[in-house]
């Protein structure tokens, strides 16, 4: 019996699946397009923003030293409470600087008694002269009250130094600020010379943070102010981050930028003041300082929404055409949790957001657009507001 593959017919089930063979690999398994949540980009004005290292320090921060030599005999403030300027720190025996306001007073009265006494001999030379007085009397009693008014203001100065000595064993708070522990005690001796002081008096609200930058970095900043005239330097606020990642609520205000260079570091300090109700901020912590100046055109987007790749180029997913392409895109910084894209983007585009683990090049996706809020969380666009 003679086979059919011999004479050239295939018979009817082989040309089936040779039909079947023949379509295409996409056309017997081919996945429905992934769903994929987009935002659809649009250029916005963008604040301009350096972000650099910065540490507090104290806006105002003085030794409380005394200015007379004696005792301690009492310690009038609390540690750790707001003190104002003028407040009664600490008290030093007066005993030797009463007495000598009491003999200073003494001698002033003294000297009043003596230029009492020479005015009247002097008043009584000049209606004398030509009666048995003459000039000469007269400049004798002259002098005599000079140096009678000379000896009077040299006792009343003595006076107002006794007074002010007196006045300066109660030592007082020179600024408004936060009082430290005591740096004596009760019964020690304390002198006008010592080099140590008896506390330390810091004024924590406001406080002020130096921002550390290159200085080719202030440079540029100054000159793109210059070139755009939207503003001069004392126009100029920054926000923080605290060292434990917190934002620090309050924008800070321009107080002075730097003079020096430092040689080891290439940076200049620039200084800014904040408010500081709560004493969060304490001299010496360190923080990052975001500072704004200006702004500039770009897209905003989500940083969980853009990858680097091997070479270190930042890209991102979009839709065309019904499938997922990946770009590479050139970023000018960050502004609140969102790259600031330059290049690489055009207004209307389709950014993919959401379901970017699985994409390949040229898969097929739908694109369901979607809202990102303030806390990073996607939400379906179509949803009504509140719902989950």
């Amino acid at each position: 019996m003679k086979s059919s593959l011999s004479g050239g017919t295939l018979p009817v089930v082989g040309t089936a699946v040779f039909a079947l063979l023949a379509l295409p690999a996409f056309a017997q398994n081919a996945p429905p397009p992934s769903p994929v949540g987009v935002v659809e980009m649009h250029q916005q004005a963008v604040p301009r923003t350096i972000t650099v290292p910065g540490r507090a320090i104290a806006a105002e921060e003085t030794l409380v030293r005394p200015r007379v030599n004696g005792i301690i005999t009492r310690i009038l403030y609390q540690a750790g409470r707001p003190i104002t300027a003028g407040t009664p720190m600490f008290e030093i025996e007066p005993a030797v600087y009463e007495a000598a306001v009491v003999q200073a007073q003494s001698n002033v009265a003294s000297a009043d008694a003596g230029v009492r006494q020479a005015q009247s001999a002097f008043d009584r030379a000049q209606r004398l002269v030509g009666s048995g007085t003459t000039q000469a009397d007269v400049e004798s009693a002259q002098a005599t009250l000079d140096q009678a008014l000379a000896s009077y203001a040299v006792a009343e100065s003595t006076l107002n130094l006794a007074q002010l000595e007196l006045g300066w064993t109660t030592v007082v708070a020179p600024i408004d600020g936060m009082a430290s522990v005591s740096e004596v005690s009760i019964g020690d001796l304390v002198s006008a010379a010592q080099a140590s002081g008896l506390a330390t008096v810091t004024t924590l609200d406001p406080i002020e943070v130096d921002l550390y930058g290159p200085a080719v970095r202030l440079q540029q900043l100054q000159s793109q102010i210059d070139s755009s005239r939207t503003g001069v330097l004392r126009d100029l606020q920054a926000t923080l981050t605290l060292e434990d990642g917190r934002a620090y609520e309050t924008a800070g205000q321009f107080v002075a930028p730097g003079f020096s260079v430092s040689t080891t570091t290439g940076t200049i300090e620039t200084r800014f003041s904040f408010e500081n109700p709560d004493f969060l901020l304490l001299p010496g912590m360190f923080v990052r300082g975001q500072v704004v100046f200006g702004e500039q055109q770009g897209f905003l987007v989500t940083q969980t929404a853009a990858t680097r790749d091997r070479q270190g180029n930042l890209t991102v997913w979009v839709v065309e055409n019904g499938t997922a392409v990946q770009r590479a895109v050139t970023d000018a910084g960050v502004w609140q949790h969102h790259w600031i894209i330059t290049d690489g983007l055009s207004e209307g585009d389709q950014l993919i957001v959401d379901g970017t683990s699985m994409l390949a090049p040229g898969a097929a996706v739908t694109p369901v657009p979607v809202t990102i809020d303030d806390a990073g969380l996607i939400h379906d666009a179509s949803a009504p507001a509140g719902g989950n």
